[in-house]
């Protein structure tokens, strides 16, 4: 598929009959239809409102709002106007925000709410001229919409007149690295970037999924990942249903019943948390069926994607859990339509796979970067490698450093950091991207990613220790919300890490009234989260089992600094504000 601009790539996805494109609840509840038509004259009136407002060719325009449906509408009509979309979280830090904006000159803010204005103005952060998703004024996205009605209807070449002067080497985005160990980076991914990404990315399921069918979309549209899968949803003609908080999820699943959904590592397993919790909470046969059945279902899967034979006995037990447990699960969660699920951003643990692959459910897992639009790899859903994140796209090149670091070249690849040509030189050398993760590439072109290369650690016996291998491990648990591995120079990793409070609670009847800051200071908390966390490491090499743990009193925020607007941990912070419980950590183990 040839197509040169992300404009051009939105029309010919909204071409066609008229038919239904972005659907999101509406505020009672039930579901807000916007259909193809009505799009294209949404982005076409608001490309032209603001083109009005002073917005010009190559100018940015910084968009920070949760979720929405216009949000996908406001980011297309920026594109159309020949400007350069800027999105920023929505839970960002103030002073991060403050940054971006002076970064790459904003000159307007377009924001979700009131509240949202207000905030960034009570933390003094300077805002350019600002517009607005909701309410009323002349400063909002409808009054501009009304006024671009105006200008089309007398001036009905004006949009096409800008959008003939884009290039596929123009800037499409600006969209700053999450910060997890420094002052975030601007990456700059042109029209080719984030097309070729969409085109190669989404022509793996062209025969999976078909015009018309449902996809939840529920990550971040101020994460690429999320960002570029839009567009791959408008080539592919499906319908787009806007999750607008993660807390409802379960009800958007069961309600869309979608084909498709794209999410991160840490969606699943809570899933699996809350289909045990739900086990535990009702007791009785079912709260011993359900872990067993997951259970059987896991090692079941585990035998038949190995390849060896399956014993007898594991046939009839797997058969035993799928009859009475298993095949109802995919109802439940709403998965009765789904094709598979695609995981990404982050490493997805094999027991999470093969416990979704007992009760029917395929997740693909892909590797993906900013830097690189996002996709690299990515499993194909008729040749799943569990443990892998696939072979690369088409029109990716991947190659292995000396020191094992991986590399990618291809289409996709950004143009560089803004304002930062010596940061870009240090990634961007011969042509190759250097991605900084540690990775193998089987003879049949597939990778499996080891860590992060800055992030791993040595011992001080000499091993080295990949920290999201461990933490993908001990977050299998129903305990345990939030981990982190450390050790560097250590005899032996350990870990801090947040409680599941409810489930914590209810498992040692600890005190209702109790704190958090208070339960965690217990030593049969502490007790039975160390023995917690050695079982669920156990089956890791003896050097990377943990044996020590810290509780935290509280969970990591983005609010107070130690979370990226991903959800990432920021290690240095979380090492720096913890020291002292760290230490203690070892002292007592000493």
């Amino acid at each position: 598929m040839n197509i040169d601009t992300l404009v051009s790539l939105c029309r010919t996805g909204l071409s066609g009959s008229d038919r239904d494109v972005l659907i999101e609840r509406s505020a009672d509840g039930g579901w807000t239809i916007t259909r193809s038509e009505r799009v294209r004259a949404r982005i076409a009136h608001l490309a032209l409102g603001l083109r009005d407002t002073g917005v010009g060719v190559g100018d940015r325009v910084a968009l920070m709002s949760p979720n929405r449906v216009d949000w996908i509408v406001c980011n297309l009509a920026i594109l159309s106007a020949g400007a350069v979309p800027v999105p920023i979280y929505a839970t960002q830090a103030h002073d991060q925000v403050t940054h971006i904006l002076h970064d790459c000159t904003a000159r307007v803010l377009v924001v979700d709410s009131d509240t949202t204005l207000e905030a960034l103005r009570a933390s003094n952060v300077p805002l350019p001229q600002t517009i607005r998703l909701s309410g009323s004024g002349a400063d909002t996205i409808a009054a501009l919409e009304e006024h671009g009605a105006d200008v089309l209807a007398r001036e009905p070449q004006a949009l096409a007149e800008i959008e003939a002067r884009l290039s596929p080497d123009d800037l499409a985005v600006l969209i700053y690295t999450s910060g997890t160990t420094g002052i975030p980076k601007g990456v700059m991914l042109t029209h080719r970037n984030i097309a070729s990404n969409a085109i190669d990315s989404f022509s793996l399921i062209e025969k999976t999924v078909k015009p018309g069918d449902a996809v939840l979309s529920i990550l971040p549209y101020a994460h690429i990942y999320e960002s570029t899968n839009v567009y791959g949803y408008f080539l592919r003609g499906l319908v787009i249903y806007v999750n607008h908080k993660i807390e409802a999820l379960l009800d958007d699943l069961r309600a869309v019943e979608p084909v498709v959904v794209f999410a991160v590592p840490r969606i699943f397993e809570r899933m699996l948390v809350a289909i045990l919790s739900r086990a535990k909470t009702q007791g009785g046969v079912r709260g011993r069926l359900i872990p067993w059945a997951l259970t059987i279902g896991r090692e079941y899967m585990r035998t038949k994607t190995s390849g060896r034979a399956i014993p007898s006995r594991m046939r009839l037990q797997y058969a035993i859990a799928h009859t009475f447990a298993l095949k109802k699960i995919r109802g439940m969660l709403g998965l009765e339509r789904l094709k598979f699920f695609c995981s990404g951003s982050a490493p997805l643990h094999d027991d999470t796979q093969l416990t979704f692959l007992g009760f029917e459910v395929t997740i693909m897992e892909g590797y993906g970067l900013t830097e690189c639009s996002p996709v690299v790899t990515v499993n194909h859903p008729e040749r799943l490698s569990i443990g892998t994140v696939g072979p690369p796209i088409e029109n990716v090149e991947l190659k292995i450093a000396p020191d094992g670091e991986l590399l990618v070249r291809g289409p996709n690849v950004m143009k560089g950091y803004y304002n930062d040509p010596v940061a870009t030189a240090e990634v961007i050398i011969d042509g190759w991207f250097h991605t900084g993760d540690i990775a193998t590439i089987a003879p049949d072109g597939y990778v499996k990613i080891t860590d992060r290369k800055k992030e791993l650690f040595k011992t001080s016996g000499g091993k080295y220790v990949a920290p999201s291998r461990v933490e993908s491990a001990i977050l299998r648990s129903i305990y345990v919300n939030q981990a982190m591995v450390f050790g560097n120079g250590r005899t032996h990793p350990a870990a801090l890490v947040s409680p599941n409070w409810v489930n914590l609670r209810a498992e040692l009847d600890l005190p209702a009234i109790a704190g958090t800051e208070e339960l965690a200071a217990r030593s049969d908390v502490h007790d039975f989260m160390q023995r917690e966390i050695m079982a669920q490491t156990s089956d890791l090499g003896p050097f990377e089992q943990i044996r020590w743990i810290g509780v935290l009193p509280r969970d990591l925020t983005i609010e107070s600094g130690e979370l990226s607007p991903t959800q990432k941990i920021k290690r240095r912070v979380i090492e720096d504000r913890y020291a002292g419980l760290i230490e203690r950590v070892y002292a007592v183990n000493a």
